[in-house]
């Protein structure tokens, strides 16, 4: 099995403000690898740390064999690897339908549509809201709309950070089953999650943050089994 992210003594914030204090992390090809803790223990700032959206001091990001840690974001995107961020993912003034436009500018016409036609099918719904202002979503439709979005581009490695963050059972659960699908097109993902009995449930393998750093790590399922998991944040437990 192929390698497509390693990740060795990574240490970052946000300028002077240090958050991660040195993470080594993988995730190999065809896997779905979540990223849980409790608030403030670092797990979104490292997956923008990776995107090159916060500040990295140390450590690097191998991506297939390439060193990515120093790359723009749209070097990032380019290589196949795309973000979701838990809030303000979508163009809340445009339609549904200009919102996933804007996920392939670069792409013809032609082949654009046939990308929007195959984000689509992940999430039915969105057909029915092309016209209507993405505004007028709710919470799920919009984490719908960006994740739908981000697929746009084709990419190879999806990162997500918090997608069902304040949703719905019905909508956590219909978001993460999708996400699992992702892997059925060859879409590697690395998945921050609250929800960790769902999210780990679902997936290959899990770590736990706490301060910035792996606690533990381990297969997904003997994890969110594992009555001690929950010392490591409060919520975990039913």
């Amino acid at each position: 099995m192929s390698r497509v992210l390693d990740v060795k003594g990574v240490t970052g914030g946000y300028r002077s403000v240090q958050i991660l204090n040195g993470v080594d992390l993988y995730v190999d090809e065809g896997e779905l690898v979540t990223v849980i803790g409790p608030n403030g223990c670092g797990k979104s700032t490292f997956i923008k740390v990776l995107f090159g959206i916060a500040d990295r001091y140390e450590g690097t990001f191998i991506h297939r064999g390439v060193d990515v840690s120093s790359w723009r974001t749209d070097k990032l995107v380019k290589r196949g690897i795309a973000y979701v961020p838990q809030v303000d993912n979508v163009f809340p003034s445009l339609t549904v339908y200009e919102n996933l436009q804007m996920g392939g500018l670069d792409i013809g016409s032609a082949d654009l549509h046939n990308r929007i036609d195959q984000a689509c099918d992940m999430f039915p719904e969105m057909r029915t809201r092309m016209s209507d202002l993405a505004a007028s979503l709710s919470g799920g439709e919009r984490q719908m709309l960006a994740i739908s979005r981000a697929l746009i581009s084709a990419p190879t490695f999806l990162l997500l950070d918090e997608p069902t963050a304040a949703l719905s059972p019905l909508y956590q659960d219909q978001i993460i089953t999708a996400i699992d699908e992702l892997r059925k097109d060859s879409i590697s993902v690395l998945l921050i999650e609250q929800n960790a009995k769902l999210s780990l449930s679902r997936s290959d393998r899990g770590y736990i943050f706490v301060g910035g750093k792996i606690a533990h790590t381990g297969n997904a399922k003997e994890m969110a089994n594992d009555p001690s998991i929950g010392e490591y944040f409060l919520g975990f437990q039913d």
